[in-house]
């Protein structure tokens, strides 16, 4: 119930023009003053900028670029598995769909067909397989990688709600994953189909992915789909597919014995990308 309550305020607050003031903020040039929000913000959360690829909060033009910055070549090493974490953060849900439902958190479940937009047919290729969802932090970093290698084979902007997609409001907002807006990547791969979403939040700006660049803006009022040809855009294990401009979080789901997570793997655990999420099904 106390979670319920903590999150009644976002129900009221209005979280499309918050968003979008913050897209504005993030992606102007301000020069002294973009750099005083930078380090008020490694300073806030703590961010780890001896990881990034340049250090310095003032080489960074725009707050998007520096939240979106790569790390230094090496320190996020590839393990050798099946599937790798695709993104550092901290571990929210994950195991099996039972059927087609997703456990979100105590008392909170939603389906496969609403995470994907409404297609029961796409949903239903992972009925009864695995489903992971990872949350990044503020101080994280921000650019998503591909848990193992990958063919698109389909691209879904599906709008909704911009609810913060942290913890609390997990435990106390119904669906939340399938309710936010969201990008859906559908990848066919050795291991079978499996997909990969980037779930929006207050004050997310934009979700990107490497072959289509921006994806939102603009908001559009209605679910948009992109086919791809089989080859047109491959992508190896470990290799960047998108990123997002302010945080959120990633919900990835897998067919009936494509994988089995790592004994390592508990909710609420820090990871990082690169580390091992799991193997293929003996």
């Amino acid at each position: 119930m106390s979670d319920t309550l903590a999150v009644l305020p976002q129900y009221l607050l209005p979280k499309k023009a918050l968003t979008a003031f913050g897209g504005l903020v993030a992606g102007a040039r301000g020069g002294k003053a973009t750099t005083a929000l930078i380090r008020w913000f490694i300073g806030k959360y703590q961010v780890n900028m001896a990881e990034a690829a340049n250090p310095d909060p003032a080489a960074y033009a725009t707050f998007n670029e520096f939240f979106t910055r790569a790390l230094k070549e090496g320190v996020r090493p590839l393990a050798s598995a099946s599937f790798i974490c695709p993104v550092d953060g901290a571990i929210s849900q994950f195991g099996a769909i039972d059927k087609n439902q997703i456990f979100q958190a105590k008392g909170h479940h939603y389906s496969t067909t609403a995470l994907v937009g409404g297609d029961a047919q796409l949903a239903a290729q992972f009925d009864n397989g695995t489903f992971a969802t990872i949350y990044l932090s503020p101080r994280d970093y921000h650019r998503i990688h591909m848990p193992c290698d990958g063919v698109l084979r389909r691209m879904i902007y599906v709008p909704g709600d911009l609810f913060s997609v942290n913890p609390t409001t997990a435990r106390g907002v119904p669906g939340l994953f399938a309710r936010n807006e969201r990008v859906v990547c559908v990848f066919d791969s050795d291991h079978g189909p499996f997909v990969l979403t980037l779930v929006g939040a207050t004050v997310v700006g934009s979700m990107a992915t490497v072959w289509h660049g921006l994806v939102n803006p603009p908001r559009l009022p209605q679910i948009t789909e992109w086919y791809y040809d089989a080859g047109k855009v491959v992508l190896r294990q470990g290799e960047e597919m998108g990123r997002f401009l302010l945080g959120s979080t990633v919900v990835l789901l897998f067919g009936q014995g494509a994988l089995d997570f790592s004994p390592e793997w508990a909710p609420a655990k820090p990871v990082q990308l690169g580390e091992k999420m799991g193997v293929k099904t003996a």
